[in-house]
């Protein structure tokens, strides 16, 4: 096969440390051969990492489109706003895409994009990861092989953790659907591609609740300062003091995001001047903290999503059931029970370690090694999604955001269809 030439918009945390580590990894498979970022200490970065030579590294995403095609593919790793212009751009010049989700937190964007990829018959692959798993592929293997019989109805959590949230929710890049997208978009269009994939059919109604529940102003303690390190009088027992999860020997995420010099002094300046060094209670958040999403597929499947801010850790479980048996599994453990209703018999299925191939349980090398295989086969084969399942699954997550919004039960169709 041949090795796959890539160029890179935006080497930030997905994109630099997660995504084109793969290319250090087998570099028998990928090279890339630019990058474009805003920021010159990513740049340098990255270019150091991949030996690319000065003209071949951009400040803005439109120098590197302004030049005749320079690789096989692009990956856009952009904040979410940020996505449409350089994906569309990227795709009308030729390039098969690899777009980090969300596409856009804008649903009329998704569909256009999804077309104009349709219309260039070019390779469009959204960053839907948790289809890339080791969990989550056996799991769909065994709802194929009818392990519990008929899929009945699903219950899936996504446990954010507090800490998480607070720094990328709270502090961080994604406070605010203003400036970024909601929660379900941002967070846990994720768990809406994994459900479609899982429930087998196409999503019909939704309904959802949800708020911002406990990181507002009136649950700040009192004297609460608007930032932590000038005199917070409740410094020693607040989980999320900033010094606490930034100020540490461990400069690994979430610190290592808050600064690109990652000594003590450079990390110390970036809470006292920047966002991360806010009161939680203080900030101009406004997405939801917990969020409940129910959903009806067309083969009357029946799903239950929630999501939680309020957790220990980082971790997704879910329960799956069937006519025959249950599937039970926590994806951080590694764990699949399968339950047999007739015998009574329980088989566990345990994976071994990912470490060393990137984040989400390995979803993100296997994301990218599905991508390399479909641009080394120009398209031929088939992938494990596809750029309309992914504005599909976007859509559920719109639209479960409108059904929050309004207390509606939202038909799937009906929201598409006022879109175009």
């Amino acid at each position: 096969m041949k090795k796959v030439t890539m160029a890179l918009i935006g080497a930030g945390q997905r994109g630099m440390n997660c995504y084109a580590q793969y290319a250090l990894k087998f570099p028998h498979e990928v090279e890339f051969v630019a990058v474009a970022d805003a920021k010159s200490e990513r740049r340098t970065s990255f270019q150091l990492a991949h030996g690319l030579a000065d003209e071949n590294c951009y400040a803005d995403w439109r120098e590197l489109l302004a030049q005749p095609r320079q690789a096989d593919a692009l990956l856009v790793c952009t904040q979410d706003s940020m996505h449409y212009e350089p994906a569309m751009a990227a795709l009308e010049a030729g390039y098969h895409v690899l777009l980090e989700k969300p596409m856009s937190p804008d649903p009329r964007e998704c569909l256009e994009l999804g077309a104009c990829a349709e219309k260039h018959e070019r390779i469009f692959s959204i960053c839907h990861v948790l289809r890339f798993t080791n969990f989550f592929t056996t799991i769909k293997q065994l709802l194929d092989q009818g392990e519990i019989g008929r899929l009945i109805s699903i219950q899936h959590n996504e446990n954010v953790a507090y800490w998480h949230y607070a720094h990328s929710y709270v502090r961080g890049n994604w406070r605010n659907s203003q400036q970024s997208s909601p929660m379900i978009l941002a967070k846990s269009c994720h768990d809406m591609d994994i459900l479609l994939w899982l429930a087998g059919a196409d999503c019909q109604h939704i309904s959802s609740f949800g708020t911002l529940t406990h990181f507002t102003a009136e649950n700040a303690p009192e004297g609460a300062p608007e930032r932590c390190l000038d005199g917070c009088p409740v410094a020693d027992s607040c989980l999320y003091y900033a010094p606490r999860h930034y100020l540490t020997e461990n400069t690994s995420w979430p610190a290592s995001t808050i600064s690109e010099d990652h000594s003590y002094a450079a990390r110390l300046q970036a809470l006292q001047e920047g966002p991360y060094g806010r009161c939680v209670y203080h900030c101009d958040n406004n997405v939801v903290d917990h969020q409940v999403v129910n959903l009806e597929f067309a083969n009357q499947v029946t799903a239950v999503f929630t999501m939680c801010a309020f957790t220990e850790n980082c971790e997704r479980t879910i329960k799956l059931m069937g006519t025959k048996g249950e599937i039970r599994g926590a994806m951080e453990k590694g764990e699949i029970e399968v339950i047999d209703f007739a015998s009574k018999a329980r088989k566990v299925i345990t994976f071994p370690s990912v470490e060393g191939t990137a984040g989400h349980g390995g979803g993100d090398f296997g994301l990218m090694r599905d991508f390399v295989r479909l641009v080394q086969q120009d398209g031929q084969q088939v992938g494990r999604t596809s750029a309309a399942t992914s504005v599909q699954s976007h859509l559920m997550a719109f639209a479960a955001e409108e059904a929050r919004l309004t207390r509606q039960v939202i038909a799937l169709d009906e929201f598409r269809q006022h879109l175009q």
